[in-house]
């Protein structure tokens, strides 16, 4: 082990409900070169860190520093609500309404190729609340109940999607392109059933493992949106409007249990509940930069107030098939 691994994993602030911390001083892009191979074993140990003292504040200077700490950073593709990309792989926050409650999640734990590590750099930090939020995806997976989990393990939850342009992702948005060929060539390659609409919408389905083998420890970790992208954790106010314009069949995004049974209110409550117990926060500081392994620790963003300019890094990705302990990836 280096004596730069060393001394970071030697500074690292461990508190009861919060996330690793690490105090540093510097230049940003300086420090990220000398300390690059440390700082990520560090999150190799624990999952996750938040450096504060790096003093990030503008996107030129975010983005290189993400360049520096990623293998590779990759494009967002079959995002679920809009966000802006910027040059080099730095991404605006997911466009998500400031008092709603964005559950935990793991980024694109539906595709076929997902982000192995998630980089978040705070601009702005709200006047309050907006923390990006953790939890250890193997203590969630422990945690819950054990019928629930293997009934997810063995069958693997299906993500159904309606595309249109008035809620959510819009279809250039969510694909790259509104041209029908290459979207549909685009679901035949990553196993999602599709039907066009008489109205010109599109929908959408696909079936995922819910827990997967991390690819460095081989341990099992609860890997999915089961309960985010789920109908019962809407504002029921606003879950009550989509039903009502677009139908049950209509909604933007919903899950099901892996053989097309829905997925009751109950269990995504059970679900949260767990989240909401393993979750550690620490409210973000001007200048933070949080590193996640995006398949041992899910993340949430919690509502704020004020204004709040998070960027978001999608590096290192991961094939589903190299990690997938229950299914192929295909949908069905």
């Amino acid at each position: 082990m280096s004596s730069s691994t060393s001394l970071l994993r030697d500074d690292v602030a461990l508190t009861e409900g919060r996330p690793p911390l690490l105090s540093v001083s510097g230049d940003a892009r300086e420090w990220t070169t000398r300390h690059r191979d440390a700082l990520r074993a560090v999150v190799a140990e624990h999952g996750a860190v938040l450096v504060r003292g790096l003093g990030l504040s503008d996107r030129t200077q975010t983005g290189a520093v993400f360049q520096l700490l990623a293998d590779r950073l990759m494009p967002e593709k079959e995002a679920f609500a809009p966000r802006q990309a910027y040059a080099d792989g730095v991404h605006s926050s997911t466009a998500w309404p400031p008092n709603q409650q964005m559950c935990m999640h793991h980024e694109l734990s539906y595709t076929l190729e997902f982000p192995g590590l998630m980089l978040f750099a705070c601009l702005t930090a709200p006047t309050e609340g907006g923390a990006t939020t953790v939890a250890d995806a193997e203590a969630v997976l422990t945690a819950l109940p054990t019928e629930l989990t293997e009934r997810f393990e063995r069958e693997g939850w299906i993500l159904t999607r309606s595309y249109n342009d008035e809620i959510g992702a819009t279809l250039e948005e969510a694909f790259g392109t509104d041209d029908r060929g290459a979207i549909e060539a685009y679901c035949r390659v990553h196993a999602i059933e599709f039907a066009w609409q008489d109205d010109g919408s599109l929908r959408t389905r696909q079936r995922r493992s819910a827990v997967v083998r991390h690819p460095v420890t081989g341990r099992r970790c609860w890997f999915n949106q089961i309960a985010f992208l789920n109908e019962w954790t809407m504002d029921p106010e606003v879950r009550e409007y989509l039903v009502d314009v677009y139908g049950d069949e209509g909604l933007p995004f919903n899950t099901r249990y892996g053989n097309g049974d829905p997925i009751g209110p109950d269990v995504v409550e059970a679900i949260n509940d767990v989240y909401t117990a393993h979750t550690r926060r620490e409210p973000w500081r001007a200048g933070d930069l949080l590193l996640v392994d995006n398949i041992r620790t899910a993340h949430s963003r919690e509502p704020f107030e004020g204004a709040r300019e998070v960027l978001v890094g999608l590096a290192d990705p991961v094939r589903f098939s190299d990690v997938s302990v229950t299914l192929e990836g295909n949908a069905r």
